[in-house]
């Protein structure tokens, strides 16, 4: 087999199934790239049973970032990715057409094992069609690479149907492979996941309703607390079983992890909250969100941290 064919097989094969961490991108107190940061962190990462990374996504601030720093932060990610043979996927939207593509190529070059885009966030697509024509042409900027599509309508105002959307796009796009569905709507959530069959994928972005999710049949799941927290992999691991009896136990944990997001969200936007988190939870230190985003106060983080003491999780101060 020619490596034109090889290539285009696994354009077609995207087996990564489970959980998925978005990563944090480290940043240093002048809000520069913290590269320096990356190495250690995969290696925790890696000691905590992760398989798959998601990089320059929502809590990556991937939109915070020009295309030469997003560049340096997947080519320093990568290099973890294939040491510890993690699934990288790869954020390419939220910019210009133009920087898309330049960023679908690159994650090419790189050789990173899918892409996920967001859609055009100015010139918004307003049906079906004109989506996924927005996904063809990154497809064809990267057309030996798995592509997803990332629908997160909190953020992006984008409400249309991604039954719809998973059903066209297998059509006419080569390459493309599923979604991360950010959303708590689960009626919606299960029509894409019936959508999407056996050849591709509806990853959850949802972590407060997890459980929910995979009772609904979800396997797959990328999600921010899974940097700081096991309860979402012990409710993967607990409905695995299959065992009815585990479901009180599995329904405890969704309760616990929905408790901590809880405490930890309601003090400011989901990154600005989430990163301070990862500093009280974990050993990694990802610094500060970049503007316009704005740093927590000392008050809020140690609120926050009282209200994870009391939830029974050890926290750094």
């Amino acid at each position: 087999m020619n490596t034109t064919s090889q290539n285009k097989k696994k354009a077609m094969n995207f087996t990564f199934r489970g959980l998925m961490c978005p990563v944090f991108t480290p940043f240093k107190p002048d809000f520069s790239l913290n590269l320096e940061k990356i190495p250690e962190y995969a290696l925790y990462l890696k000691e905590n049973n992760v398989h798959g990374i998601l990089v320059n996504g929502t809590s990556g601030e991937g939109y915070s970032m020009n295309v030469e720093e997003r560049k340096l932060v997947a080519e320093a990610w990568i290099k973890e990715a294939k040491k510890y043979n993690m699934h990288m996927m790869l954020q390419v939207g939220g910019a210009p057409l133009p920087d898309v593509i330049t960023l679908a190529k690159h994650a090419e070059e790189l050789k990173v094992d899918s892409i996920l885009t967001l859609p055009e966030l100015y010139i918004k697509p307003t049906n079906t069609n004109d989506l996924v024509d927005y996904l063809e042409i990154v497809s064809k900027a990267a057309p030996n690479t798995p592509l997803l599509y990332y629908h997160i309508p909190m953020f992006t105002s984008e409400t249309l149907s991604m039954s719809e959307l998973i059903t066209e796009a297998k059509k006419s796009v080569k390459t493309f492979k599923g979604i991360k569905f950010t959303s708590n709507n689960l009626t919606e959530g299960k029509a894409a996941f019936l959508a999407s069959g056996n050849d591709c994928v509806v990853f959850l972005g949802a972590d407060s309703v997890l459980l929910d999710a995979f009772i609904l049949g979800f396997d797959s799941s990328i999600g921010t607390t899974f940097n700081m927290s096991n309860l979402g992999f012990d409710i993967m691991e607990l409905m695995k079983r299959k065992d009815n009896t585990k479901m009180t136990e599995a329904r405890e944990c969704q309760e616990k992890l929905s408790a901590v997001i809880t405490t930890i969200s309601q003090h400011g936007n989901w990154v600005q909250t989430m990163k301070a988190a990862m500093g009280l939870l974990t050993k990694i230190d990802v610094g500060q969100p970049r503007p316009p985003l704005k740093s927590l106060t000392r008050a809020q983080i140690k609120e926050i941290s009282n209200g994870l003491v009391k939830l029974g999780l050890k926290v750094n101060i």
